[in-house]
């Protein structure tokens, strides 16, 4: 446990931090979830319909650097692979 004033405040910033982070991925995971449950039910247009909003939560989560750039375009290509 921190001691000293600055490390108290210090853990509490990096503790929000890590919830939007977490919030981040797991709208990440959430998407990526929702267009493959799609494309299991043979709904491809639907699937289709969720990709620009699937880009925009990948790509926000690569600008604020909850994941990699090279990261999240493998995540890109890989949603337009399977929906095609």
């Amino acid at each position: 446990m921190p001691i000293t004033k600055s490390a108290k405040k210090a853990l509490r910033g990096s503790l929000v931090k890590k919830a939007a982070n977490d919030r981040s991925k797991k709208a990440i995971k959430e998407a990526v979830k929702n267009i493959e449950k799609l494309l299991k039910e043979k709904k491809k247009d639907e699937a289709k319909k969720l990709l620009p909003s699937a880009y925009s939560v990948i790509d926000k989560a690569s600008k604020k650097g909850v994941i990699k750039k090279n990261t999240a375009s493998r995540k890109k290509s890989q949603l337009s692979r399977i929906t095609k």
